[in-house]
């Protein structure tokens, strides 16, 4: 598939442009979220809110991971530092990662994908998997397992999510610690450090479930994984809102139109999606409503 097949050049501009607005929009939206529930915790603390509480800060982390992986690609803000500045500090330092790394290793992935090349294939090459598998990988994550396991890569040197990749020295490292303790900081300031406990329980487990559907929804037991055609080895899940508060803020949903053209930034995905719609580019393409559609079609019976 060519990209001038669909897109004029005044097309790809549009499409391409970045702003500095709607990256500010994003980022302070997702912290006035997480300060949302903070505040809901806080005022009714009990199990129920508390674990409420974590799943919806599992998914607000997703939202900084989405935020960093596009200040990786340089698509978030128009201006060039802030994509180093804030995406490092604000968004991949809270989640426990490392933008320089991430980015390194994740453009090696659109360079790859399609191909038996890629990096990130041992996420989703074995799909569709069993139910019994899946549960296991359930089990692993919601217990911790999987969690605990990332945080003794990090601090052996893995530069954050994805645990194979390396970071070149223990600067970025130190800054994933001085971010902790700056949330840490401001929750003892208004009285609820406890709740510091509460983040760090929704990344080692709900966090780690809602990154694995979310590999499995862009890439898993897709038409061709080996086909260099985005249409074929990626996928895009159209889901109602609450799903994706949890499982596909920022736009993180539209991942077949972010292979197509990765320059475009998440707040345009949508609309670039429409325009391909539109131009009869995705007439052949499976549809898939929901994550709950997603992983029937993924995990086995």
């Amino acid at each position: 598939m060519k990209i001038a097949d669909y897109l004029t050049k005044d097309d790809i501009t549009r499409f391409t442009a970045k702003s500095d607005f709607h990256a500010w929009r994003l980022v302070v939206g997702n912290w006035v979220l997480i300060a949302i529930v903070f505040a809901l915790v806080a005022s009714y603390p009990n199990p129920l809110t508390i674990l409420l509480a974590m799943v919806l800060l599992a998914g607000r982390q997703l939202g900084l991971s989405v935020l960093m992986h596009e200040a990786g690609h340089r698509t978030l803000f128009r201006t060039p530092w802030l994509n180093d500045v804030v995406g490092q500090w604000l968004c991949a330092a809270p989640v426990f990662s490392n933008l320089p790394s991430y980015a390194k290793g994740h453009l090696e992935h659109h360079r790859k994908a399609g191909t038996h090349d890629d990096p990130d294939l041992p996420n989703y090459a074995a799909y569709p998997v069993s139910s019994e598998s899946f549960r296991r990988k359930v089990f692993r994550d919601l217990t911790g397992q999987t969690g605990f396991k990332l945080l003794s890569a990090i601090a052996r040197g893995a530069s954050g999510i994805i645990s194979t990749q390396k970071r070149e020295s223990a600067w970025p490292f130190i800054q994933e610690l001085i971010a902790q303790a700056l949330l840490f900081a401001v929750l003892y300031a208004f009285g609820i450090g406890w709740a510091y406990l509460v983040w760090l329980g929704a990344f080692l487990t709900f966090f780690m479930l809602i990154i694995r559907v979310r590999q499995v929804a862009e890439h898993a037991a897709v038409p061709d994984l080996y086909d260099r055609d985005p249409r074929k080895n990626t996928r895009t899940v159209d889901a109602p809102w609450w799903q994706k508060l949890v499982f596909a803020p920022n736009g993180v949903n539209y991942h077949m139109e972010h292979h197509f053209i990765a320059s475009v930034p998440c707040y345009r995905l949508r609309a670039l999606r429409e325009h391909l719609k539109a131009q009869h580019a995705l007439d052949n393409v499976p549809v898939f409503s929901g994550y709950g559609q997603l992983l029937k079609h993924a995990v086995a019976v």
